[in-house]
């Protein structure tokens, strides 16, 4: 519930939308969007996460596909989203779906956030 109401600063609610992914009745992804963060043209993912069952079978390359096309048509011409430094499967799967680094590393708590971007 916390992830669900957690922001940024200088965002409000009406810009942050926690999606969830349904395959028949099972949830098997989450999402959470929020637009115009960082900046105006941009959408940040704040977290995506795959039923671990469903995983390695395409379907999470597929949402991030489809939610690209959706972004773009709304007209937003970018995406961020921050992985945790040192981790080869995240980086990987962010990679394989058009997402590079920006060179910006955030330290946090226990970890280094490192961002990566996807041009549309």
């Amino acid at each position: 519930m916390e992830d669900m109401r957690a922001l940024p600063p200088g965002k409000s609610a009406c810009d942050k939308f926690y999606v969830g992914y349904f395959c028949e009745n099972e949830l098997i992804a989450i999402m959470d969007l929020i637009f115009s963060y960082p900046a105006k043209n941009t959408a940040w993912i704040g977290l995506f996460m795959m039923n671990q069952g469903h995983q390695h079978r395409g379907i999470g390359s597929e949402i991030i596909r489809e939610c690209a096309m959706c972004l773009k048509d709304l007209g937003v011409e970018f995406i961020q989203l921050a992985i945790a430094k040192g981790n080869p499967q995240s980086e990987h799967f962010w990679r394989k779906n058009k997402f590079h680094k920006t060179g910006r590393e955030v330290p946090k708590e226990g970890y280094t956030a490192v961002v990566m971007q996807r041009a549309l």
